[in-house]
């Protein structure tokens, strides 16, 4: 990639983007370009960047609500929240220490890489706090979706399909989010456990209590720690703090911080800076069940390498020597856990499997060239989806849509078992005027 092109504005983008496919030349899309070394390397004729479509259009903190252009940094818009006493919900990892990056990341690179911190596990994701988006699709169209208020009815979900998919589908140019305020205080409750099934174990009987814990993290050691975060105001964080210290008192010695020094400890977990990643090592970031993770974290520990356990125990940072070895390892941990390993070449295939509930086999049909659909509810969504297409020959994801209707709630849903779709047979069928699409993944 030797051409980069950086244009002013919504419209240069629309145009870099017509004249790319006017050419049939692939696009890499990207802010500051802060997370190049995430994924695998993308070959391109040239490199789109919005990191010139900057600024906040739009801040009510009144109304919870806040729009920016696609290219404004993380540290502005928090800055900006910081102000009025409002916060990021998703709580966005700063991953440049991670990563090798010098710049910061942008809106628009966040939500696309639907990067979302500790917070998710009460909150959720970053795409589930996206109002709202204007992007460019593959075809050099602009197009809107979602609004700038908190209930909005928008039909094609566009956002939620455009959250992960890393500009693929579509280069955002504005995009509309939620905040919240932020906590008058918060303590976190660090217990040490004898080793890491004993510090899920922790991890999950906090997030069963009726405390409301806002982060659970689990760090190997000597000795291993297991950190529950509240938040609130600070009488209710004092009561509720101590109450989970004795329902949790049994599964090790405990220590309270509170203030600014909890706030730091947490803002290490959502950078992964436990890990300590050296020059030269590979970094995997891998999703399991949080009773998967302990055997995860134990197999990078056999590799010579650390790991750092999030989201209750569900997400596990790994750090190694580089390596086909140590890749295939982590991989067939993550596999015996119930996980699955996705391929990059999707084709037209009849899986074997047959569906419990139609009791026919499905088929994964791929539609060219930006991402494949499983299923889908008619023609319509399928157009819709296909229009967004055209950014990266070769790119691909997977699509989940869900249709409803007026006259009943029958949805269509992805099954990971049998690669195929069912519904409930007590309603009609939905029509195809109001789906909404999310990305699977």
């Amino acid at each position: 990639m030797t051409d980069v092109l950086a244009p002013a504005d919504e419209a240069g983008v629309a145009e870099a983007v017509a004249a790319a496919h006017a050419a049939r030349e692939p696009l890499a899309v990207e802010g500051n370009g802060s997370k190049r070394a995430l994924l695998r390397p993308v070959q391109a004729a040239r490199t789109l960047s919005v990191r010139r479509l900057s600024g906040i259009t739009l801040y009510r903190p009144a109304e919870l609500v806040l729009s920016a252009r696609a290219g404004t940094p993380i540290p502005e818009i928090e800055a900006a929240l910081a102000e009025k006493g409002q916060q990021l919900i998703a709580e966005p990892p700063d991953l440049r220490a991670l990563l090798g990056a010098s710049d910061p990341a942008t809106l628009g690179g966040t939500v696309a890489a639907n990067l979302s911190g500790p917070r998710r596990i009460a909150w959720g994701a970053m795409r589930d706090h996206v109002l709202g988006v204007r992007f460019v699709n593959g075809a050099g169209e602009v197009l809107r979706s979602g609004g700038r208020v908190l209930k909005n009815v928008t039909g094609l979900d566009l956002c939620k399909l455009l959250a992960g998919s890393h500009g693929t589908l579509g280069v955002m140019t504005e995009v509309t989010i939620k905040v919240l305020p932020a906590p008058e205080a918060t303590a976190t409750l660090l217990l040490r456990v004898p080793d890491l099934v004993a510090g899920v174990r922790a991890l999950s009987a906090g997030l069963g209590s009726p405390f409301g814990v806002s982060g659970a993290a689990l760090l190997p050691g000597a000795p291993n720690l297991a950190a529950l975060r509240l938040e609130d105001f600070a009488a209710s964080v004092d009561y509720r703090m101590g109450r989970l210290r004795d329902d949790l008192s049994a599964f090790g010695d405990a220590t309270i911080i509170e203030g600014e020094a909890s706030r730091a400890f947490w803002r290490e977990v959502r950078d992964a800076a436990p890990l300590a990643a050296q020059p030269g090592e590979a970094v995997w970031r891998i999703s399991v069940r949080p009773s998967a993770g302990p055997a995860v974290a134990l197999a990078a520990q056999a590799l010579g390498g650390r790991a750092l356990l999030d989201w209750g125990g569900g997400l596990v940072w790994v750090a190694a020597a580089a390596g086909i070895a140590a890749h295939d390892a982590l991989a067939a941990a993550a596999a015996a856990s119930g996980g699955t390993c996705a391929s990059p070449f999707p084709c037209c295939r009849r899986n074997p499997r047959r569906s419990r509930r139609s009791g026919r086999g499905s088929r994964r049909r791929s539609i060219p060239p930006a991402f494949s659909i499983r299923g889908g509810c008619g023609r319509a969504c399928k157009l819709a989806l296909k229009r967004l297409s055209g950014l990266h020959e070769g790119r691909w994801g997977h699509a989940m849509l869900r249709a409803r209707s007026a006259e009943g709630h029958r949805q269509w849903r992805s099954s990971t078992s049998t690669g195929g779709w069912w519904r409930s047979r007590s309603t009609p069928r939905p029509r195809c005027s109001g789906p909404s699409a999310t990305m699977s993944g």
